[in-house]
């Protein structure tokens, strides 16, 4: 017992030091560990078994609306780079650059790439002539490189793992279309497959991403009351087109240029998930994402046909669910804090008494509620409890949401609040730069987004004072 209580003493209070207790959930659980490369990690296979769940739902959602995987260079030209004024100067303080190849120095520098817009343009506008070439609809599965000062597992690392959707279109309309569509299928994977609730919303010029006309994006809150955008979608307009000379004949003879979108998820959601459904204990996984939903413990596994019959049940519920089956020598309350820390969605109990009494006892991950389901049932109940799970994962974390999301009148109250209750903060914005750069010095919360669900706070803009049409979600953010 000595050992199972260290096990879980390893994990520091969320509520004594939130910041440590991710770091530990992220080492014990085994999802990444810390590399010899500064700011980058290693996610572990048990980490890279839940990003291969994310990445498998994207890539059937990607591919349901018609995109076509693609793979680009890890290269930039400097030339190639500078061609859009705003997006490198966007970038321009976070790129690795490669000067080298071997023992000679490089002609052009080498860009590690941040993202990819210039390296698709360059390929479209080589590429691309008739009306009839468009739309394309591409998306990447790769890692990119940011040279981030500041470094946490999953949150923020130097090179993460990502998708990055490319798309190119004959109107604006299309575009725009376009861009709000990858934002839903965003909010879907977030809220049914991951069980995070999210505001969708547009950013504001000052956060947009560099080079774009809009920005939209998902936003989440974590369960220390910091926001995490975890996913945004750009529309670009015709600003890389123009720069790249992307033109295409439309149906009328006319030379025009094409209408751009690009959007991105990355491993960053991985925070997000520990950090909206994790407690003490360890982690907490939806079982949708979850890449052990059910693991079976045999009890007094040394007994006959104990093992015997965990592995006919384990036959039997692997068509229904993904299960593992502990019968190493550990002890079993030491197995229960185990797959307690890696978020196991539930624990199949199974030992002599059980089987006598044709049963297996379901322990819950989020609840810990046991249940004893005859042997005879276990098909039905299973899936019951596992679709239960996933629900009220969802249901609990938007309460969380709703209990620490907030109103201010005046630049005061968003102080405050900002101060004294971490959250969301709903208040209304003039539009003014000045404004939200002061809201930002005096409460030290950006704008996360203007959701796409307006409603009217007050009549006037929580700064100055002047008369607001937009209400803002601000907050602090990771």
């Amino acid at each position: 017992m000595a050992k199972e209580k260290k096990f879980v003493e390893a994990i520091t209070s969320m509520d004594e030091d939130f910041a440590q207790w991710y770091t530990d959930i992220v080492k014990k659980a085994e999802l990444a560990d810390y590399s010899g490369v500064r700011g980058c990690m290693v996610i572990r296979p048990y980490g890279y078994a839940i990003w291969e769940n994310i990445q498998r739902e994207l890539d059937r959602m990607f591919k349901e609306t018609g995109h076509e995987n693609v793979y680009m260079p890890m290269f930039i030209p400097e030339s190639l780079l500078n061609k859009e004024k705003e997006h490198v100067e966007g970038f321009a303080p976070e790129v690795a650059w490669v000067t080298h190849g071997g023992s000679e120095e490089l002609t052009e520098r080498l860009c590690v790439r941040p993202t990819s817009e210039t390296l698709f343009c360059d390929h479209w506008s080589k590429t691309v002539q008739s009306y009839n070439d468009l739309p394309k609809l591409y998306n990447q599965w790769c890692s990119v490189v940011r040279w981030e000062k500041t470094t946490r597992p999953f949150l923020r690392t130097a090179e993460f793992l990502w998708q990055e959707g490319h798309t190119i279109h004959a109107t604006e309309k299309e575009a725009e279309e376009e861009t709000v569509r990858m934002l839903n299928v965003y909010a879907t994977l977030a809220e049914e497959f991951l069980a995070i609730p999210v505001v969708k919303g547009q950013k504001t010029d000052k956060e947009k991403f560099a080079g774009a006309s809009a920005t939209y994006t998902i936003e989440a809150l974590m369960h220390d009351g910091k926001a995490l955008q975890a996913g945004t979608s750009h529309n670009f307009g015709d600003n890389f087109a123009k720069a790249f000379d992307i033109q295409f004949t439309d149906k009328d003879g006319k030379l025009k240029y094409v209408y751009e979108t690009s959007w991105g998820m990355s491993t960053r959601i991985m925070g997000a998930i520990i950090m909206v459904h994790g407690d003490d204990s360890g982690l907490v996984l939806p079982p949708k994402v979850a890449p052990i939903q059910v693991v079976i413990i045999p009890i007094s596994q040394h007994v006959e046909g104990v093992v015997g019959k965990a592995n006919e049940i384990k036959d039997r519920i692997s068509k229904i669910a993904r299960v593992k089956m502990d019968t190493s020598d550990k002890m079993p309350g030491w197995k229960f804090n185990e797959y307690e820390m890696k978020g196991v969605p539930v624990r199949l109990e199974i030992g002599p008494k059980d089987i006598e009494k044709n049963q297996v006892v379901l322990v819950r991950r989020d609840t810990r509620e046991k249940t004893f389901v005859s042997l005879d049932e276990i098909e039905t109940k299973l899936p019951e409890l596992l679709e239960d799970i996933q629900k009220s994962l969802y249901d609990k974390a938007k309460s969380v949401r709703e209990e620490k999301t907030y109103k201010a009148a005046d630049i005061e109250e968003l102080k405050e609040l900002a101060e004294n209750k971490p959250g969301f903060i709903k208040a209304m914005w003039c539009g003014d730069r000045e404004c939200e750069d002061k809201i930002k010095e005096v409460a030290g919360t950006t704008s996360r987004c203007m959701p796409f669900e307006q409603e009217k706070v007050s009549d006037t803009c929580v700064c100055c004072g002047k008369k607001a049409e937009k209400m803002v979600y601000w907050g602090k953010a990771y």
